[in-house]
């Protein structure tokens, strides 16, 4: 073989090694990431010619694929949206997928690991693939309330959980979307969609606020701050401690008040009941700094801040910081500063207290179904892990029942069932606004449901009540069931 042929064969097999590797890569380390591409609709175009599994809530399809009569064979359908949307996302031609649409797509799609028997017959008997149905724990009825106890042109989440096994009963939030108008086969009908929604102050298109907005929660996390306390064994429910109506940070000439108008600011000596009970800040920021932040961020992470997730929704990591001086702890151990955390998070921290200390993963989908109703695989109930012993949460439940019957969540106070609750107003720095929140869970002796509502960017002196009493009419409705 003379030196040119060598040369010229030695290019062509490196010119295949190069062919096949990229063909390699492609084909399968990239093939997801390509696949999701939201420059690549040619997946989309294939799945829109199948019929996707439905997306159920008690049995009524919130998602379902019909018939199109158009080139793309099938339409994605969307009902109740309004209530559903954050949830279920869209899946749309023109935007790609989001949600749950995205989250089970390959069940939904009938692309799972599972499936790969369903798809192989296919392919052998030229049927057309399904996808699977994807039934949700959600309480229809609770969604509605949760989702019409947020007034119409307020940034809100509610989360409505089952302390003791994590199940989402109610996930609402606004502003909302209709995701049918983003799904639209016709592109200019969902980028007019689009191009409105985005004009909309708080609505992120494809993103829930319940999981993956974050804002301080103010008073709610001084829960977090009790179970330091107790585990400490410095405090006790029944100990008397001082109450100064302001405190100096340390290290600054910045002063810490209690609520401008509230109980705390007369009483100077109060046990810690009464405190909790009247949201004192100084008490619980004087108390932060003389446990140190390691021991309140241990707290909070047993609770899940600083931890990402799925439920199967992306689950967005709650921040409590690190690396703070006295100064930004005692800021932070109110809830301000730069603590930052979702309403699903705060729905952990009293659902883990009412479970006795035990804090649950959060799901949102009960059951996933073959089209011919064979279960592939089915809601089971797993531990996140303990957050304190049960003598521990059994002392801050009943210092959150005090908060109901004499403190700062009394608009909660009910004459069927015992609730226990915890208040929050967080500032937003520069305006007049609080992000409101409340967390609680009924019936306090053994609890049914744990609740999270939070109102954020607000200026109205009626949310605080409005939030309390919407947590109180959605406990009653489950407990009621």
């Amino acid at each position: 073989m003379n030196e040119a042929i060598r040369r010229t064969w030695t290019v062509m097999v490196a010119m295949f090694l190069v062919l096949a590797v990229a063909a390699s890569v492609i084909q399968v380390v990239a093939a997801d990431s390509l696949k999701e591409n939201k420059l690549n609709n040619r997946q989309l175009f294939l799945e829109f010619g199948a019929p996707r599994g439905p997306i159920l809530v008690d049995g009524t399809p919130v998602a379902q694929s019909v018939p199109s009569g158009d080139a793309y064979n099938y339409q994605r359908v969307y009902g109740d949206s309004l209530l559903y949307a954050p949830l279920t996302g869209h899946y749309s031609l023109a935007y790609g997928i989001a949600g749950l649409e995205k989250a089970m797509n390959g069940e939904l799609a009938g692309t799972s690991s599972s499936q790969f028997l369903d798809r192989a017959l296919e392919i052998v008997t030229g049927s057309t693939p399904e996808g699977d149905q994807v039934e949700l724990t959600l309480d229809s009825e609770l969604q509605k309330l949760a989702y019409e106890s947020i007034p119409d042109g307020v940034k809100g989440s509610v989360v409505a959980t089952d302390p003791k096994t994590g199940r989402v009963l109610a996930m609402a939030s606004k502003p909302s979307y209709d995701a049918n108008t983003i799904s639209s086969h016709t592109r200019s009908e969902a980028t007019t969609a689009m191009s409105a929604y985005e004009g909309v102050p708080g609505l992120t298109v494809g993103q829930n606020r319940p999981t993956q907005q974050r804002v301080a929660p103010g008073s709610t996390f001084k829960l977090i701050d009790l179970v330091a306390m107790l585990e400490s064994g410095d405090y006790a429910p029944d100990q008397v401690l001082d109450v100064p109506a302001a405190w100096t940070l340390p290290g600054t000439r910045t002063q810490m008040s209690n609520f401008d108008g509230g109980r705390c600011n007369g009483v100077g000596r109060a046990t810690l009941t009464w405190i909790v009970a009247n949201s004192c800040n100084t008490p619980f920021a004087q108390a932060a700094v003389a446990l140190g932040q390691d021991e309140i961020r241990s707290v909070a992470e047993r609770f899940g801040f600083n931890q990402d997730g799925s439920m199967p929704l992306p689950v967005t990591a709650s921040v409590f910081p690190e690396d703070l001086d006295d100064a930004a702890l005692a800021q932070s151990a109110i809830g301000q500063r730069d603590v930052q955390a979702t309403a699903l998070q705060m729905n952990m921290v009293a659902a883990g207290i009412a479970n006795d200390g035990m804090v649950m993963e959060p799901n949102l989908v009960q059951a996933v179904r073959r089209p011919d109703l064979t279960t592939v695989s089915e809601f089971s109930p797993r531990e996140h892990g303990r957050a304190m012993d049960p003598d521990v949460a059994h002392q801050v439940r009943d210092m959150m029942v005090a908060t109901v019957e004499d403190g700062t969540a009394s608009a909660a106070k009910s004459s069927t069932l015992q609730i226990a609750a915890k208040t929050g107003t967080a500032e937003k720095d520069g305006t007049a606004n609080v992000n409101t929140w409340v967390t609680g869970f009924a019936p306090a002796q053994d609890p049914k449901v744990a609740v999270t509502i939070v109102y954020e960017d607000q200026n109205s002196s009626s949310a605080h009540t409005q939030a309390v009493e919407s947590m109180q009419r959605i406990m009653e409705a489950v407990v009621a069931e």
